[in-house]
């Protein structure tokens, strides 16, 4: 697996992106039907998105992406920012987000339509730091309490492969890792990047190595839009093929994610 490293800050991602013809009437009609593109941004995984501790505007691969296609459907863009993955997927039928970038998973399917996914990342397990669990492998046993964001791909990933273990579900922010530390409880999982963030923040943790699964990520629309999906789909192959997503990962200097390979 080939990871993206950071480059010069100079780096401009939209060279990167072939001219292209303009997009298909139904699927700017399914894309934007209030004349923009609204485009669901989740400040709750720094992999994708994260406020400009300058501006406070949104930035990351994810607003790099919705830009671009706002652009090739030629509309304007709207951001909806969102704290939490779950509370994008409870607002796909509320009519408020044209596109948004979520974790594929089975359950969510039900309500959106997925690209092939654009970045692959870790979810991972944190402990406090006199923990008896060494190893991801020690997690699922009786009396073990994992505390997991509601409705996150973690959550959903978990409830069908823990036996033993309980889940512990908390609205999202704060993190997990203080929610774990607040209540007592003896694991808390989620996203790699943001759990070695809390490691690094928070001196009484300690993060598991490894990884407990692969996050696909996907820029997805609600159910319903076929031509949009279609449009959507061939979109992130191309974005990935030109290089476009492994340039924003690399400009906005996000480590330990990568570039999701070709393919549907």
């Amino acid at each position: 697996m080939r990871f993206v490293a950071p480059v010069l800050a100079g780096f401009i991602v939209c060279s990167l992106v072939p001219v292209t013809h303009a997009a298909p009437q139904a699927a700017v009609t399914d894309l934007a039907p209030t004349g923009k593109l609204r485009a669901a941004i989740n400040f709750g995984n720094p992999v994708l998105a994260s406020k400009d501790p300058a501006t406070g505007e949104a930035r990351g691969v994810s607003v790099d992406l919705s830009r671009e296609m706002a652009r090739r459907l030629d509309v304007p863009l709207e951001i909806v920012t969102f704290t939490a993955a779950g509370k994008v997927v409870e607002a796909a039928k509320a009519n408020v987000w044209d596109v948004a970038f979520v974790a594929i998973d089975p359950e969510r399917a039900v309500d959106m339509d997925y690209s092939a996914p654009y970045v692959v990342i870790e979810g991972a397990y944190l402990v406090p730091a006199g923990s008896a669990i060494k190893s991801n492998a020690e997690v699922d046993r009786e009396g073990v309490r994992v505390v997991v964001g509601r409705g996150s791909a973690y959550d959903l990933f978990l409830s069908r492969e823990l036996k033993r273990a309980q889940i512990v579900r908390v609205q999202t922010p704060p993190p997990v890792a203080d929610a774990m530390l607040a209540r007592g409880y003896e694991v808390a999982a989620g996203i790699k990047q943001q759990l070695e963030a809390d490691a690094k923040r928070l001196k009484e943790v300690r993060l598991l190595e490894g990884r407990f699964m692969v996050i696909s990520q996907a820029m997805a629309t609600p159910r319903g839009r076929s031509a949009g999906a279609r449009y959507l789909a061939e979109f992130i192959q191309e974005m990935k093929a030109s290089g476009f997503v492994a340039g924003a990962l690399a400009r906005h200097g996000i480590e330990g994610a990568a570039v999701a390979p070709p393919g549907r």
